[in-house]
């Protein structure tokens, strides 16, 4: 049976993950954790290109107040900073796309994103709470991650169980007679 995309009016809460996507695409992964890639020694550094200047010293103060293990750089981190940079954010830009234009073919690596956002997000909190580079404000890392757990989660919700989270069945009387192949048109 055709299908057509569900408009986006009808679908708000798509709305929530399209702001979360771009966020993470235009601030998040391309300049927080582009400085950490371009940054090897946040001690000992000069400025790059990109991320700008100010962005940098944002990024290194969050990491001096709150969360060491941003500063400290060990492997397992900046794997997971790669993961994000090689992968997550074409993720993003092309899940921008498939939500504001209704396509069902983003489902299965929305699910795969989900799930792998997830696992980063619980490994890093965990060495965040009790690892060698133990955050002293742990509440304040928490909150500022659980964006990270709670939109992956609800992104789980919406596509794990409709096989077409963003069409609908295109009835035979919403179809467009100009559509039509000439054997269906009407000549009345």
């Amino acid at each position: 049976m055709p299908r057509r995309p569900v408009p986006l009016g009808r679908r708000p809460w798509d709305v929530v993950f399209v702001l979360f996507f771009l966020v993470n695409l235009g601030f998040i992964t391309y300049v927080v954790d582009l400085e950490q890639l371009v940054i090897a020694d946040p001690a000992n550094f000069g400025y790059p290109v990109w991320p700008p200047a100010p962005l940098v010293d944002l990024v290194h103060w969050w990491g001096r107040n709150f969360d060491p293990l941003l500063l400290a750089r060990p492997p397992f981190w900046l794997m997971t900073i790669w993961i994000d940079v090689v992968f997550f954010g074409p993720f993003y830009a092309v899940a921008i796309y498939a939500f504001l234009r209704g396509r069902d073919w983003i489902r299965l690596p929305s699910l795969f994103w989900a799930g792998m956002m997830t696992a980063n997000v619980l490994i890093i909190l965990m060495e965040e709470r009790y690892g060698t580079y133990a955050s002293p404000r742990f509440g304040i890392v928490l909150a500022a991650n659980l964006p990270w757990l709670v939109v992956p989660a609800a992104l789980i919700v919406r596509m794990a169980w409709r096989s077409h989270p963003f069409t609908e069945p295109l009835r035979h009387f919403d179809e467009d007679p100009r559509d039509l192949p000439p054997s269906r048109r009407s000549s009345g």
